[in-house]
This record gives structure tokens, C-alpha cells and sequence, in this order.
């Protein structure tokens, strides 16, 4: 119900930034990368379960035949290996439960889907969903707890099979001891670089510390201001980019986030000096905005240093390449962070909506063997995500040497994060998107931030009720 008032935010808060105006803005200097400061930390491992969960006694007779439907939005290169490994479940699964999928362009018409069947009284088994949709439908009383499923020495998983699925999407959709869901699909927003620019511009290695980023974008632009062409003083650095991943993990990499306990929390000396920071850039034309829809020619003819992606989008920039005729070497980083560097995970998870043990059990049977290993080898070679299982790794080799940047991508695996464990953040991280863009489209005055922050704290309060 809040989709259409998303479309009015930045209309929303751009007062703020005029109110923001007839007050003291205060800047905050950008932090430095402490030297001495702890290495980061591996994502905790999750408690999957507190106490024994009661074993599964269903009578595996009961599952000859069941059809089981399974809705999901999977698009792109994902869906038709999908889609095969559905067809083959079908064919050798041994309890003969046939599964039914059906495809819906995006999250947001899956949701509205599900919704309408389940008024009607209907409705999937299981639903491939964002993690906050999950949590929308666990506070309606429709996620079923896997941990029973999970746990179970006949049908679940052994904990060395669980602990191989990265801790960070274990952590994502286990709330308070439950497991609301296990991954499909995972991917990141990255940096991408190219690093034999930067060599000829006298950088020997890939900036460390959000310093370091500025050093390396300032001098791709001051490359174009030493010639004779005036049009082209703009260029050269980061191009800006306003998704909402990106600006999160422009947070984290200052030491900053979204929540404060409960309650969400935008206002912070970190995330002023995170958006200062990439305020900065722009300011100083270090950063750019560019008026094509996608920023792969850009970055592959280079007129950018640094473009921020998603991992899918891999294939995309080596095409950009190939078009161009420019055989540079180039890469993907995490965003570079004043203690530790950022990146954010974010996908669809499998959600076992509650219905009939029989069923339940049968549909927790199709996503145990999706996980398995072989089959999500096939999906990572497909769709160039984050693998969903350690030990695929050893498997893929041939795909890994030919896929340096992913291969890059997946080192970086260990410091990542996810989103708010909250179902409003649906909303929400549409408001941090918005108001970026503003701070870009207005222009806003770096002293100005502060009450651009405190508006979006105030919205959010609202989104989240």
C-alpha cells in the first residue's frame, strides 16, 4: 500500500534540504582508515535452532504424487536452468511429487499474487521471495519455521551440509532462533575498476580506503582536464549511481547503517561523512552523473575509472569491451571502507508457506535438492551470482579461471553483509535511494546533509509503521 507514496519522496524531501538552509549545517570531516584497528570479523554463524525441533513423522506414502506449486519471479539467464532443474526433479525424484512453477516479472507483482490467492483460499507451497516479504507473511502467521525440516536426521540437512551455505544468508533470514527461509538466489553490488587505467594514471594497486578511492577518481578526471578539450572536464572519475545497495554499502563503509536498535536511524556522523563523501566526489569532479540509461560504454571507452553494478551485470561490461575494442584489464571491488571494506548481499530466499505436513514436507524436499552442490553449480555458471554453497567452488574451475571478476567478487565474500531483518524495509530502501537522488538532483550543499538525514529519519518512522 505504500508503492504509490515511494514515487512522491523525493517530492517530500526536497523541503527538507530548503528548510535545512535557515539552520547551521555542521560538516564532518571524513575519517581515515585506523591502522591499528581489529581486522574484521567472519559473519557470525547463526543459531539455526535453540532447542531439539520435533522430528518429522510424516508417512513418505503420503508424498506419491503431490503436486506442489512454487512461485518465484527468477528472470534473465537464472530462469531457464530454473526451469530445467524443475522438469528434472519431476523425472527422478522418488516419491513422484510433481512440481508446478510459476514465473512473475518481479517481486513486488509476486507478492500482490500470493496475497490475492490467499484470500481466495489458495495460494503456492512455496514462494522464492525477498527476505522482508518473507518477514511481511512470517508476521501474518503464513512462514513456516525449516528448522524442523532443517534439523531432521532423515530429511534435513547434516550441519556440515548446513554450515557449507554462507553464514551471512543463513544469518539473513534466521529471526530470533527461527529459520523463516533458505536462499535462492544471492547476489552484490560491486565496484568494478579498471586497473591497467589506474596503472598508467601511477596506481599500483586498487584503492584501499575511501581516501585512497578519491586519489585514483580525481586523477582520472584531472587526466581529462589536461587536454585541449573543454567538453570533456567532467569525466573520468566514479559515475554516480543512487541505487539503493550502492548507497548502503557506501554506509557500512564508513562505519554507518540504518538501524539503531529497533528503530531505523539515517542520521549518524558516519553516514553524514559517507554522503559527504560521495557529495565530495561530485563536487569536486571526481564523480559524475551521466545521461546514458547504463554505464557499461562509459566505463569500457573509459570515461570512468569506477562504475558500481551488480554481480549479473558482469557479462554486460565484457560485451561494453568487446564493442569498444579495449582490451584493459579490469576488475570488481568491494566498496573501500574506513576500518573495513562493504559489501551487501541481497536475493530471494525459499519460504515454505504453512499448509498440510504432507505438502510441507514434499516442498522442502525440492528446495534441499536445489541446494544440493551439483545443482547450484549449474545456476552459478548460468547466472554469474554469488554461489549458495562453499564446496561448489571446487567444482566450478574451469568457470572460475574464465571469471576472474567473479572469482574476485567471491573473495570478498567473507566481509559481507546483509539488509535490515525488518518487513519495511520493502519500503525503506526505496526512501535511502530517494533521497541520494535528491542530494544529487538539487545539488545539496555538503552542510545542507544533516537535514536531509533528519527528514529521512522522519520518514522512515513512518514507512515503518
Amino acid at each position: 500500500m505504500h508503492t504509490r507514496r515511494l514515487k512522491f519522496l523525493c517530492l517530500l524531501l526536497i523541503p527538507a534540504l530548503v528548510l535545512a538552509a535557515c539552520t547551521p549545517g555542521g560538516g564532518t570531516p571524513t575519517p581515515t582508515r585506523d591502522p591499528s584497528a581489529p581486522a574484521p570479523s567472519d559473519t557470525p554463524v547463526p543459531t539455526v535452532t535453540p532447542t531439539t525441533p520435533p522430528a518429522i513423522t510424516v508417512d513418505p506414502a503420503s508424498l506419491r504424487g503431490l503436486e506442489i506449486q512454487v512461485w518465484h519471479a527468477f528472470t534473465g539467464e537464472s530462469y531457464p536452468v530454473f526451469a530445467d532443474q524443475v522438469a528434472l526433479f519431476n523425472a527422478v525424484n522418488e516419491w513422484g511429487i510433481q512440481i508446478v512453477e510459476r514465473g512473475y516479472g518481479d517481486p513486488l507483482t509476486l507478492a500482490e499474487a500470493v496475497e490475492a490467492a490467499v484470500t481466495a483460499g489458495s495460494g503456492p507451497d512455496l514462494v522464492a521471495a525477498p527476505p522482508e516479504q518473507i518477514l511481511a507473511w512470517d508476521q501474518a502467521g503464513r512462514a513456516a519455521d525449516l528448522n524442523a525440516y532443517a534439523a531432521d536426521r532423515t530429511w534435513g540437512f547434516t550441519p556440515q551440509e548446513l554450515e557449507d551455505i554462507p553464514a551471512v544468508f543463513r544469518a539473513q533470514d534466521t529471526i530470533e532462533g527461527r529459520l523463516l527461509g533458505l536462499p535462492a538466489q544471492r547476489s552484490a553490488r560491486v565496484l568494478f575498476y579498471n586497473r591497467a587505467w589506474a596503472q598508467e594514471l601511477g596506481f599500483s594497486a586498487p584503492p584501499a580506503t575511501p581516501e585512497e578511492f578519491r586519489q585514483q577518481a580525481c586523477a582520472a578526471n584531472a587526466s581529462f582536464r589536461a587536454d585541449a578539450d573543454l567538453q570533456n572536464d567532467g569525466l573520468g572519475g566514479w559515475i554516480v549511481d543512487q541505487h539503493w545497495q550502492t548507497s548502503y554499502s557506501w554506509l557500512l563503509a564508513f562505519g554507518g547503517g540504518v538501524e539503531e536498535g529497533a528503530d531505523y536511524r539515517f542520521r549518524s556522523d558516519q553516514n553524514l561523512a559517507a554522503l559527504q563523501f560521495i557529495k565530495g566526489l561530485y563536487d569536486d569532479n571526481c564523480a559524475w552523473l551521466s545521461l546514458a540509461d547504463l554505464p557499461y560504454d562509459d566505463f569500457a571507452s573509459r570515461q570512468a575509472l569506477f562504475i558500481s553494478a551488480d554481480l549479473a551485470e558482469i557479462p554486460l561490461v565484457m560485451n561494453a569491451f568487446s564493442r569498444a575494442g579495449n582490451a584493459d584489464a579490469w576488475t570488481v571491488l568491494p566498496f573501500p571502507g574506513v576500518d573495513q571494506d562493504a559489501v551487501v548481499t541481497y536475493g530471494s530466499s525459499y519460504s515454505l508457506l504453512a499448509s498440510a505436513p504432507e505438502r510441507g514436507l514434499a516442498a522442502w524436499l525440492f528446495v534441499r535438492w536445489l541446494l544440493s552442490a551439483e545443482n547450484q553449480a549449474l545456476q552459478v555458471e548460468a547466472g554469474g551470482l554469488l554461489p549458495l554453497r562453499t564446496s561448489l567452488l571446487g567444482m566450478i574451475a574451469p568457470y572460475r579461471q574464465a571469471n576472474p571478476q567473479w572469482q574476485a567478487a567471491v573473495e570478498a565474500l567473507p566481509l559481507a553483509a546483509g539488509v535490515p531483518q525488518k518487513a519495511s524495509w520493502a519500503r525503506v530502501r526505496y526512501l535511502l535511494e530517494d533521497g541520494v537522488a535528491v542530494m544529487f538532483r538539487v545539488d545539496t550543499p555538503v552542510d545542507l546533509i544533516p537535514g536531509l538525514l533528519a527528514e529521512m529519519d522522519s520518514l522512515a518512522e513512518e514507512l515503518d509503521r
